[in-house]
């Protein structure tokens, strides 16, 4: 059957499970404006089912506040909610929050003329069911590969939360310290109450926030953002 010039130019739709270039997954994606959620991991697509309320969107919802708080205190770091990144040949995940350094502050990611990030984003942040999920697989070996600097998974149904920072090319779990609290390495004043995040409960998690960013170790971060 011979096809009509319609039929060669069509674009495929994307599938779950396909297997794509980044630059086919990209004009797949383009191609269909109603998809709101797509990601390419180590070749593979995935696309995720409608989310639940509970074991996603409100802990997205508080994971973002926590961010959006630092962002909002913090000059050339910026804060954004599943935007897709430009990682390398194989990988454009949509992860759920993402916390940067500005390029023109020293950065490692960029934004292209066409508005994607390119890069790796300094913090990455994704809201997972369970620990089989990929993000704990694929996703985290595809973060360490690009030297994605820190890594959060919230395992919602597991009641855990690991936070990965990487040194050596390897990454190794960032520790809780005595008083409960996570500490960034590449974010300083970037604190985490964990298990008040856990149990919901978003004032003490603010107030933890709020000291880290009373420190002295901030003051000199943001200093030297400035200065750069």
């Amino acid at each position: 059957m011979v096809k009509t010039p319609s039929q060669v130019l069509a674009i495929p739709p994307l599938e779950n499970g396909d297997r794509l270039s980044r630059h086919e997954f990209e004009r797949r994606y383009n191609a269909m404006p109603n998809l709101k959620k797509a990601e390419l991991i180590e070749g593979i697509v995935y696309m995720p089912a409608a989310l639940r309320f509970k074991s996603h969107g409100q802990p997205h919802g508080w994971i973002m506040t926590w961010l959006g708080t630092y962002e909002a205190m913090t000059p050339h770091v910026d804060l954004a909610i599943e935007p897709t990144i430009r990682l390398d040949h194989d990988n454009a995940p949509q992860p759920d929050a993402i916390l940067l350094i500005s390029e023109a502050a020293g950065g490692q990611s960029r934004l292209s003329d066409d508005d994607y990030l390119e890069g790796a984003p300094e913090l990455i942040v994704e809201i997972a069911a369970s620990s089989a999920a990929i993000d704990l697989h694929a996703k985290k070996q595809a973060y360490r590969r690009n030297n994605v600097q820190e890594y959060i998974v919230w395992q919602v149904l597991d009641q855990t939360l690991s936070w990965f920072y990487l040194e050596n090319g390897e990454y190794f779990d960032l520790p809780v310290d005595a008083d409960g609290i996570m500490r960034s390495r590449v974010f300083p004043g970037l604190c985490l109450a964990v298990q008040k995040l856990l149990e919901g409960d978003m004032r003490a998690v603010l107030a933890v926030l709020q000291q880290g960013i009373q420190s002295s170790d901030y003051a000199a971060f943001v200093q030297k953002l400035t200065v750069n």
